[in-house]
């Protein structure tokens, strides 16, 4: 596929903001550019914080999904997504929960500034007890630990039965070093690595340093469906698809990403449109049964006005736009190489995730 003409492109572009009904990584909405597509309504929302080369990939994915007919895609199906529980007090525990029916995994997060030990340890534990012990639970600490902070908190969150520690620590070397001491502690917990795949010039490093049993890929960061899924079959890791806060439009996006994988699957992190107080589309994709289905999503053309940024916001956004665009005009389109090098892990032998 040819590279989307920049003017086309923004007249394209709805830009929005979505509130939240719980607030979530410091924020209380979620700004997003929504695209149509000429083969599907596609989405560009990296965090506002990060800069432009690493938004580009981002605008790479949108534009893949949005604009490349190549891109096998399927209608057919659902895909098991996980409960996300937000850094909440476990008062509000049944009210989060309650929005993810039928889900049989959660994904918790804990180590939150501000917070101490003792209230991951009361939220997991009120998780556990509201889903009861053949659920499966996943905690997520955003690389919010020191490797003597994960292991003193691995060591009381192993009672309740974990099926990962996603990104405890937050560079892969870390994650080496915990694994060697939690096994030297037997602490069974396995490690599951999110931002040193998604942020890391070198993907598959966490793969040779052997510094995970798990990886969790985000299509929009990873640059769309076709290079994460490169990424999962280089590493050779088991792999759980996430989204990053997405409107439904880009948790169908990462469905399909579920989608091209192979099994087994982890249950995916596609569940977070039930954090959204608001959506763009007609039926949003909250999960029913712990499912959510294939099929295309259909956009609510009355909820992109009604969500529609402020004037600022929008030309923000388009400036952001415009200058990634720039950028990958500038670069290997219509997307780079994974750039192998020795395949699998070279570094300490993996445990096998439960």
């Amino acid at each position: 596929m040819q590279l989307p003409d920049l003017d086309e492109l923004l007249a394209r572009t709805h830009i929005v903001t979505l509130p939240l009904v719980t607030r979530f990584r410091g924020v209380d909405a979620r700004e997003a550019a929504i695209i149509r597509g000429t083969q599907a309504w596609s989405e560009f929302s990296p965090f506002l914080e990060y800069e432009d080369a690493e938004a580009a990939n981002w605008l790479r994915a949108a534009l893949e999904f949005g604009f490349d007919a190549s891109l096998p895609r399927c209608s057919d199906g659902e895909v098991w997504v996980n409960a996300t529980v937000p850094a909440v007090e476990t008062s509000k525990l049944d009210s989060v929960l309650a929005r993810f029916d039928g889900c049989r995994t959660a994904k918790i997060k804990v180590a939150e500034r501000g917070q101490v030990l003792a209230d991951d340890v009361a939220r997991v534990r009120g998780v556990r007890q509201r889903l009861g012990a053949d659920a499966r639970l996943r905690i997520d600490a955003n690389g919010g630990w020191s490797v003597d902070e994960a292991v003193r908190a691995l060591r009381s969150l192993s009672r309740f039965d974990l099926e990962y520690a996603e990104q405890p620590c937050s560079t892969a070397l870390e994650l080496v070093e915990l694994r060697g001491r939690l096994a030297g502690e037997g602490i069974a917990v396995p490690i599951a690595a999110d931002e040193s795949i998604r942020k890391a010039e070198d993907p598959l490093e966490v793969a040779r340093l052997g510094a995970a049993d798990v990886i969790v890929v985000k299509m929009q960061p990873l640059g769309g469906v076709r290079r994460a899924a490169e990424i999962v079959r280089a590493t050779g890791l088991p792999a759980t698809v996430s989204s990053a806060l997405d409107s439904s439009v880009g948790i169908a996006m990462g469905a399909q990403l579920v989608a091209a994988l192979p099994e087994p699957r982890h249950d995916a992190g596609l569940g977070t449109a039930s954090l959204l107080a608001d959506d763009v589309v007609a039926e949003p994709l909250r999960p029913r049964a712990g499912r959510i289905p294939l099929a295309p999503v259909t956009i609510d053309e009355a909820a992109l006005d009604r969500l529609a940024s402020p004037a600022p916001r929008q030309d923000w956004w388009r400036a952001r736009i415009s200058r990634c665009h720039a950028l990958l005009a500038a670069s290997a389109w219509p997307r780079p190489e994974v750039g192998l090098r020795a395949r699998g892990p070279t570094g300490p032998s993996r445990r096998a995730a439960p």
